[in-house]
């Protein structure tokens, strides 16, 4: 078991996380309930896009195929991104959450990695924490404002929360290399980010009125790290690699 197994496991959950999540806030392209979001979520698409390029790249530097290759030709149980991020947008109420507990965990991520020991990484890091800090500012505007506003906005974003948080809790999958990428100081593990997280989350809950249950009595929903997923990624992995597959030699 070499270091390098270990750094590519770790890069291909980030980057699919990535492309997986900017593929779904796409989707509100033109369907946003105020042109702000269509804007925000488009923009949020569009950095989570990059993101995933830039560790695809790096993947590739340790030996892995080109991003695009990367991207386009695996199928569903080749993918290592979380559960969360490949549900479907369902109502706003939903993609709101979702934005809220993923890139609450991605700040905290890429703050920690931008000290990794692995250079390449930490260069990275770096860079997409900047991009990070709008999304999660983003967010937690409007957790504040909709989570505090009508008898309405409120219930809904409480049904969204209980839906979502067993599969943010996914996101926090232990990885087999644990133990090695903590020891060479890569990163700081995920028992580590999901504590920071929880508390991270609480802090901006209590300035809603919105609650969260008992962590204890939540069961996090896992698979995804191992190539497990639900039914939903497989038919957005098919649409979202359609014209690569056309002709997978062309040059644009």
């Amino acid at each position: 078991m070499t270091m390098n197994t270990a750094l590519k496991e770790l890069l291909y959950k980030m980057a699919d996380d990535q492309l997986i999540l900017g593929h779904r806030n796409s989707e509100w392209t033109g369907m946003g309930p105020l042109l702000e979001e269509d804007i925000a979520f488009s923009s949020m698409a569009q950095d989570k896009i990059g993101q995933s390029l830039a560790l695809y790249t790096l993947l590739q530097t340790l030996g892995e195929s080109d991003p695009d290759t990367v991207a386009f030709t695996r199928n569903a149980n080749q993918f290592h991104n979380c559960i969360l991020v490949e549900l479907p947008n369902q109502e706003y109420d939903f993609s709101l959450i979702r934005h809220f507990l993923f890139d609450t965990a991605e700040a905290l991520r890429f703050e920690y990695l931008s000290h990794s020991s692995y250079e390449p990484l930490a260069q990275l890091a770096r860079k997409i924490r900047g991009e990070l800090r709008y999304h999660t500012l983003h967010a937690n505007t409007w957790m504040k404002q909709l989570g505090s506003a009508t008898e309405e906005s409120i219930a809904r974003l409480q049904n969204a929360l209980e839906v979502a948080l067993p599969y943010a809790l996914g996101i926090f999958e232990a990885s087999p290399y644990e133990t090695e990428l903590i020891d060479k100081k890569i990163f700081i593990g995920e028992a580590t980010l999901k504590e920071k997280w929880t508390s991270k989350i609480e802090s901006v809950i209590n300035q809603t009125q919105l609650h969260l249950p008992d962590w204890k009595t939540i069961t996090p929903i896992y698979g995804g790290r191992i190539g497990k997923h639900s039914e939903h990624l497989q038919p957005l992995l098919d649409e979202m690699s359609e014209v690569f597959r056309i002709d997978p030699a062309a040059e644009w």
